[in-house]
């Protein structure tokens, strides 16, 4: 169905989900098996997506805050599984909320982790609202080390707005007028 639906609006990536560790047992108790079937999954997945020409995204989310059963909760985790399945259509779609929460050390996980990336999500810590709320990330930094690294992909706003959508993107009309560019100018 995620298939029929993405080729229907354009969509060329699908975020594949890893699944929770079931209720009342030991996440370590359970870890091979569920990392079995999601290898398992995956490939069955990615193989499915590769007639299409689509892309699979796994996203690493913190059990810290926002999930504690989810199985796939670090950026190292889920490139140990890339590597497992092999499949060249399977990408890391890092959500730096979560891998500030989970590991901290954006940059260096922006660079490790680079030429697995397939779609960057942004949000500010701990609150998760608009990139320029008070919080812990420094995001033109990190987007000037995106720029730096070659990324040319989309940056998903997976955050709770303040307000309404558009005033909840006036951090971003600020980012491109301090880079001395129009807004929609660009496609970084």
């Amino acid at each position: 169905a995620a298939v029929h639906y993405a080729r229907a609006v354009g969509c060329p990536r699908i975020h594949v989900m890893a699944g929770r560790v079931p209720l009342g047992t030991d996440r370590a108790a359970v870890a091979g098996e569920m990392e079995t079937t999601f290898i398992e999954n995956l490939r069955y997945t990615a193989d499915l997506l590769s007639q299409e020409d689509m892309i699979g995204l796994l996203e690493p989310i913190n059990n810290r805050i926002t999930d504690p059963r989810y199985y796939l909760n670090t950026p190292h985790h889920a490139a140990a599984i890339l590597e497992k399945v092999g499949r060249p259509n399977l990408k890391l779609q890092l959500d730096l909320f979560h891998c500030q929460i989970m590991d901290g050390n954006l940059s260096r996980n922006l660079e490790t982790y680079f030429p697995l990336i397939g779609h960057i999500q942004i949000a500010q810590v701990p609150g998760r609202h608009e990139p320029d709320s008070p919080g812990e990330l420094n995001f033109p930094y990190l987007f000037e080390l995106l720029e730096s690294l070659g990324y040319t992909g989309y940056v998903g706003c997976e955050y709770a707005p303040k307000g309404d959508t558009l005033e909840g993107l006036g951090w971003l009309r600020s980012y491109w007028e301090s880079r001395g560019l129009q807004h929609g100018g660009t496609n970084k």
